[in-house]
């Protein structure tokens, strides 16, 4: 299956090189290009897509704008924001706006591709240094909101399988760790989603550290 990418950033530049390093894959190519949040907002209203690298500060509209429009939508596709700066309210603001992926700029061809790969497949990808800055944030910051019924709607193997998540491991990880088919992972995964009422793993994550079900270590 070939995944279908848009391409979102202000600077020309960047898209020619993101887009030389996509084109050179088997199995990825671009579809969208844009240079700002509202017109990659009509631009993905007219063709499907399967991932948007989306840049978090363009004129018009912004990436976390422009990332809550686009994943509001029906059959939406995975967003990755890209920045050259890793702020904390930046990847905050990213991923509550539904954003699967978060990477700086400077990250590698390789990883760039990575991400693409792993958020189709539904995993989540973020910078590691924001990874550890953002979850020690909402293990002190966490919502006010009573998150127990929630919870407690999960079963045992639902439970072992979000901490899992929220330690950032893959299905194919998981499955390794507990001793699971992945097949079997992914549905505990798709159960877990709709009882905590989150999106995504993503969303599953930062729901983990606000209840203080999980607490970075």
């Amino acid at each position: 299956m070939t995944i279908r990418v848009a391409l979102v950033d202000d600077q020309e530049l960047v898209r020619v090189g993101l887009a030389m390093v996509v084109d050179a894959t088997d199995d990825i190519r671009i579809v969208v290009q844009a240079a700002d949040g509202a017109e990659a907002v009509e631009r993905l209203a007219e063709t499907q897509v399967d991932v948007v690298l989306m840049d978090v500060q363009m004129p018009r509209m912004n990436g976390v704008e422009a990332t809550a429009s686009v994943t509001a939508r029906e059959n939406a596709p995975k967003v990755i924001l890209l920045t050259t700066f890793d702020l904390d309210e930046y990847a905050f603001a990213g991923l509550r706006a539904g954003a699967s992926g978060f990477l700086l700029k400077d990250a590698s061809a390789d990883e760039v591709l990575h991400a693409i790969r792993a958020v189709h497949a539904g995993d989540a990808v973020i910078a590691p240094s924001t990874t550890r800055r953002m979850l020690e944030h909402l293990a002190t910051a966490r919502a006010a909101r009573d998150a127990s019924p929630l919870v407690e709607r999960l079963t045992a193997r639902e439970r072992d399988v979000l901490l899992e998540i929220a330690r950032g491991h893959s299905n194919a990880e998981i499955a390794q760790r507990l001793f699971l088919s992945e097949a079997t992972v992914k549905t505990h995964v798709g159960h877990l989603l709709a009882k905590l009422e989150v999106r995504d793993r993503v969303q599953a994550v930062i729901f983990a550290y606000e209840s203080g079900l999980v607490r970075p270590s």
